[in-house]
């Protein structure tokens, strides 16, 4: 018997709620995205849920995108522009409580605890989804080897988990790290490398994708919509989860979020 999820996001829960609002943000980036001949991608939980439960994971409550770094900035200037009133961009460099080198937009006319910051320590704290840069890299084993003390430095200057000694030492860190990162680039750039990662200084997770298996992008059913994902899905979400198709245990089900509020 097919287990019930409705449990988790049926039909006015606040979570399904939520995700249907996270939607409308994606439907915006998408069109956003497609009139400025973007290319973007849904990605990690986002592409799992779309393959495994035609939309959300049930008891999902964040939205995934990626980019190519190449074009992230170009995409966050943008966004500034043509974003509807009620959203707005926001990454690490216009919001220095964010210790990821990844962009937000996010909806102001919620509240979205994630448990990390303070109500009021930001000054949009909505639902939200991520925007993911991603780069190609000539080898990943070095790349994560520079982000052990890239990334690090870059969250303890932001004051995540800082003590006066940890971030000294990040100070005297950073200037080599920046240096490291700024050389591999290069040499990845001389190299044609067709690796894609996460950029120095974004999620810290053991994933890399070969260009092939992203490019070219295709289309997939997303809660009744159609957004672009990865060529080879398969592929894609077993480098990332291994078995994506199975279900995980109940107590492994776990949301990102405190609560979530309404405020129109």
């Amino acid at each position: 018997m097919l287990e019930d999820f409705s449990v988790y996001n049926g039909e006015n829960t606040e979570l399904r709620k939520a995700q249907l609002r996270m939607l409308q943000i994606l439907v915006s980036v998408s069109s956003i995205c497609d009139k400025y001949t973007i290319p973007y991608w849904i990605d990690y939980g986002t592409l799992l849920g779309a393959v495994r439960h035609n939309g959300f994971i049930p008891w999902d409550d964040d939205l995934d995108i990626s980019v190519l770094n190449k074009d992230y900035d170009k995409l966050s200037a943008i966004l500034k522009l043509e974003l509807p009133q009620h959203l707005v961009f926001q990454d690490w460099k216009n919001e220095k409580k964010l210790t990821v080198k990844a962009g937000k937009i996010r909806d102001t006319k919620s509240y979205y605890d994630d448990g990390l910051t303070k109500r009021g320590e930001m000054k949009y704290q909505g639902i939200f989804i991520d925007i993911f840069p991603v780069e190609y890299t000539a080898s990943y084993k070095t790349k994560k080897f520079i982000d052990f003390f890239y990334g690090r430095a870059f969250r303890r200057l932001r004051g995540l988990n800082s003590s006066k000694s940890e971030y000294i030492l990040a100070c005297l860190i950073w200037p080599f790290a920046l240096l490291m990162a700024f050389l591999f680039r290069l040499f990845s750039l001389a190299v044609c490398a067709k690796t894609l990662v996460n950029i120095h200084g974004g999620l810290n997770l053991p994933v890399y994708h070969s260009h092939n298996d992203v490019f070219p992008l295709k289309k997939i059913s997303f809660e009744g919509r159609e957004f672009y994902c990865p060529n080879d899905c398969d592929k894609f979400l077993k480098s990332i989860y291994g078995d994506y198709m199975k279900i995980p245990p109940k107590e492994k089900r776990q949301v990102h979020a405190n609560s979530i509020e309404f405020l129109d």
